[in-house]
């Protein structure tokens, strides 16, 4: 299924952004790459209306979507340029190799829970 992104979309990712700012100094590159991908695209439709919220959400196979300023945290201690490397073990849901990416970055990804793999994939 198609996937959109909305203009209320793009103002609750807004509001993350802003959430974000105000609990840590963030590279303003890494808040760009919040505001840019789309994380209702990562998690269930059921989830669509909380998928802005700082809170980690399930995704299936007893794994989670992490929580935004984990992702944000760990991309910052990471200092990515741009056309770096990247091993991610354990792709998920595929939002952290995507921030990842928007910041420039080549990411190669593992994954070992099939379907997980594959629903990433098809993003």
């Amino acid at each position: 299924m198609l996937q959109t992104d909305t203009y209320r979309h793009k103002g609750m990712r807004r509001q993350l952004v802003e959430e974000l700012r105000s609990k840590y100094l963030f590279n303003e590159e890494i808040l760009e790459a919040f505001q840019r991908v789309p994380r209702h695209f990562f998690l269930d439709k059921a989830f669509e209306e909380w998928a802005y919220q700082d809170k980690p959400f399930p995704i299936g196979y007893e794994q989670t979507i992490s929580q935004p300023f984990t992702v944000a945290l760990m991309t910052q201690y990471l200092a990515v340029k741009k056309r770096e490397k990247i091993l991610e073990i354990g792709t998920g849901s595929g939002y952290q190799a995507a921030i990842l990416a928007t910041l420039g970055a080549r990411i190669y990804t593992i994954e070992r829970v099939r379907a997980l793999y594959m629903s990433s994939k098809a993003l």
